[in-house]
């Protein structure tokens, strides 16, 4: 299952830097997951300094 970033994104580009899969990318208000590339492996949910990353 996909990950999703919630409203609480604050836009600071770490989950970015982390994914090995380049599945995240800034969009119009905060950075958005393209669900089709995301493999699920949790590791922008790990350095989300605030908490806005969870499973869709």
């Amino acid at each position: 299952m996909a990950y999703k970033i919630s409203d609480s994104c604050i836009s600071c580009g770490t989950c970015a830097g982390e994914c090995p899969v380049g599945a995240i990318s800034q969009g119009d208000s905060q950075y958005e997951i393209d669900a089709g590339a995301c493999i699920s492996c949790g590791t922008c949910a790990g350095v989300c300094p605030v908490g806005a990353i969870a499973e869709e």
